[in-house]
């Protein structure tokens, strides 16, 4: 068998995508490619069904692969989703004759200090910190080795370009080209008051920084660390360092792509 004509399909269960599933492997097949059984890390392709929600736990699962991925939605949104239902024949003539272009995404990590041990969880589109169990966070909050602010509220969110358009968009952050090389801080109901000065608006950052953040714990000693969505509690935390990752998540788009025009057809 000729690996480099082997492909993953990826779903997220629902009967529509297992449907697309089925008619993708025979469209594949008719044109020499083999449909891997499970996922192989050998693949030349990942086909994604489903919504962004599948894309990112498919990524999360398998650790991030460097295998080009493509989209189809069958979710709602489907912002990293580019081919429809509909267009799934399309697809397959186009990437059989290479008629696509690659889109890289950096991830970005955030290394979590408890005691001696650290502990490594990345994402595409965002790290997010904040309070467990409803609590208010009390962040000291550094760029680079700069102290910024003592932040007091639910908690931040330090996202990509790839997640300026999912949480933090909701949090009234920006809206950044993917072309931009940069990560966004942006806080989650923050607390401006006598006692407490927080930022509340975003902060955007060149991609050579990184973001220190110390929690404090005047009520529990946990806090919360997530990556698009993906969320794991620690006990005592004493530091948690985000900054782009080394990884990157390449996406093929095809003729129609346009990001500006993906904004304004999903988010106006």
């Amino acid at each position: 068998m000729n690996e480099k004509k082997l492909i993953n399909i990826v779903i997220n269960g629902t009967s529509d995508s297992k449907r697309i599933r089925r008619r993708l492997k025979t469209l594949f097949e008719n044109a020499g490619y083999t449909i891997a059984e499970g996922f192989d890390p050998g693949a030349e392709l990942i086909v994604c069904i489903g919504g962004d929600g599948a894309l990112l736990a498919m990524l999360s699962e398998n650790d991030f692969p460097t295998i080009p991925i493509v989209g189809i939605n069958t979710g709602h949104l489907g912002f990293f989703q580019e081919v429809s239902s509909k267009g799934v024949a399309e697809f397959v003539f186009d990437y059989a004759r290479g008629n696509y272009t690659k889109q890289v995404y950096r991830t970005v990590s955030a290394d979590v200090t408890c005691e001696d041990e650290i502990t490594r969880i990345k994402g595409l589109n965002e790290i997010v910190i904040r309070g467990a169990s409803s609590h208010s966070a009390h962040l000291s909050i550094f760029i680079g080795d700069s102290f910024i602010e003592q932040f007091c509220g639910d908690g931040v969110v330090i996202s990509t370009p790839a997640g300026s358009t999912a949480y933090n968009y909701s949090l009234r952050g920006s809206i950044v080209d993917p072309r931009l090389d940069l990560l966004q801080v942006t806080p989650i109901a923050p607390i401006n008051s006598t006692a407490y000065r927080s930022f509340t608006s975003g902060i955007l950052l060149p991609p050579d920084l990184s973001v220190g953040v110390f929690p404090e714990y005047p009520k529990s000693k946990e806090i919360l660390v997530s990556a698009d969505g993906f969320e794991k509690c620690f006990e005592g935390a004493s530091e948690i360092r985000v900054a782009f990752n080394k990884e990157s998540v390449t996406i093929l788009r095809f003729s129609e792509y346009d990001f500006w025009n993906t904004v304004k057809q999903k988010l106006l």
